[in-house]
């Protein structure tokens, strides 16, 4: 059992606290990735999506939405939720061929790349380059790496990069840290974005 599937177990979600602090600067990167892009937007994968916190809000955006986690408590508190254009799925983000979720336009993973040791991050952007359409793009929010990796994640730009070589890197920017509490505001988590090449 990984670290994250133990808090869920106990109800510990600190990650949900974060991203109702966070929740501007989010809309705010959302913005950006849907600025040039014409309604409808395409299909969204929320990856690693707890309970739905920001399934939803891609929802109501415009795209059409698919949430996955491979947590099944947190799958079903997600489906409570009842947001028109938006679906869940029981799966692994390192093997989604297997979920039959079809493609993507957007992915987005905050906080879920970050718990995996090297060979599951890049089995987990093998998964995601496979249901990737051209041009697609990912946001992703990480903790940087830290001597409390072990219990907390993180990653750096270059384990980032070396996941996904089939991806351009097209930004990358400090994450608001307010609400994130000790240690995790320690973490220097970063925004990184990046678009499939074709």
């Amino acid at each position: 059992m990984t670290n994250y599937a133990r808090m869920y177990r106990f109800g510990i979600t600190p990650w949900e606290r974060y991203g109702q602090a966070a929740a501007a600067s989010i809309a705010a990167l959302l913005d950006r990735e849907e600025t040039g892009r014409s309604r409808p937007f395409g299909r969204a994968l929320d990856l690693g999506c707890g309970r739905g916190q920001f399934t939803p809000e891609l929802g109501r955006r415009g795209w059409e939405a698919v949430g996955i986690d491979y947590v099944p408590a947190a799958i079903e508190a997600a489906k409570r939720q009842e947001t028109d254009g938006v679906t869940y799925a029981v799966g692994d983000v390192t093997d989604l061929p297997s979920a039959d979720l079809g493609t993507f336009d957007f992915f987005l993973d905050i906080g879920c790349f970050q718990g995996f040791d090297t060979e599951r991050q890049r089995a987990e952007g093998r998964s995601v380059s496979a249901l990737a359409n051209p041009d697609s793009t990912l946001l992703m929010l990480a903790f940087g790496p830290t001597r409390l990796r072990s219990r907390i994640g993180g990653v750096s730009q270059a384990e980032v990069e070396a996941a996904f070589p089939d991806w351009e890197l097209l930004d990358v920017q400090p994450a608001e840290t307010a609400g994130l509490g000790w240690p995790m505001n320690r973490t220097s988590p970063q925004w990184y974005r990046l678009r499939r090449q074709t």
